[in-house]
């Protein structure tokens, strides 16, 4: 008889799995994390595992902080500031050229992703990954490096070139056509506030009066 499949494991699952070791590397590195010893712990408890909680705010794993769009932006800012080693906020623009989603970077930025420079992605919402495929390419082709992505909402699993992704939320939800749309067939009223708000939204703007 053939061996029974292994089971699948569940894709939470293995993102905590992968997480977990990551940070456990980063402990490590910055010497913060002793193990196969025999460490006498200011209780007077004897172990063989230890934090040294100081050392954990050492790692200088990232320089920039790269993002695009408004509430991106805002995550990444927040993101540099809680970080120890204050990264500077890199943003880009995004837009559509001849149909196709462009992503560019002001000139001002160029001088701060030097080759070799430690770069972390930061998105709001992670759909299709195309937003953040052009920033890695935007980034790279500036020789800086991605050391990985964070997200507020991740709705697929979609692969980043095997870069490391973290999220706050991982969990897809359906779009459909109006045509297709269940919702509408079972009569559903439609929400549409949250639509119209961002069409009746107007910038605020004050101008230079003329002179008299």
């Amino acid at each position: 008889m053939s061996a029974a499949p292994a089971p699948k494991k569940d894709p939470a699952a293995v993102e905590a799995e992968v997480r977990e070791k990551i940070h456990l590397e980063i402990l490590k590195r910055t010497g913060a994390y002793h193990a196969n010893d025999h460490v006498l712990l200011p209780s007077g408890q004897h172990t063989s595992e230890y934090i040294e909680k100081t050392l954990v705010t050492t790692e200088p794993s990232f320089t920039e902080v790269l993002s695009t769009g408004p509430g991106a932006l805002i995550l990444s800012h927040c993101v540099a500031r809680a970080h120890p080693s204050r990264p500077v906020v890199v943003y880009g623009t995004k837009g559509l050229s001849s149909g196709k989603r462009r992503v560019s970077l002001p000139v001002e930025f160029h001088r701060l992703l030097r080759p070799g420079t430690k770069v972390l992605l930061v998105e709001d919402l992670m759909s299709t990954g195309s937003t953040l495929n052009l920033l890695i390419e935007l980034a790279e082709g500036l020789g800086a490096h991605i050391v990985g992505i964070g997200c507020l909402w991740r709705r697929t699993s979609v692969d980043l070139g095997g870069r490391p992704v973290f999220s706050l939320v991982s969990r897809d939800f359906p779009t459909y056509n109006p045509e297709e749309c269940p919702l509408c067939r079972k009569g559903v009223p439609l929400n549409e506030e949250f639509v119209r708000r961002r069409m009746h939204r107007k910038p605020s703007a004050v101008q230079e009066p003329h002179p008299s």
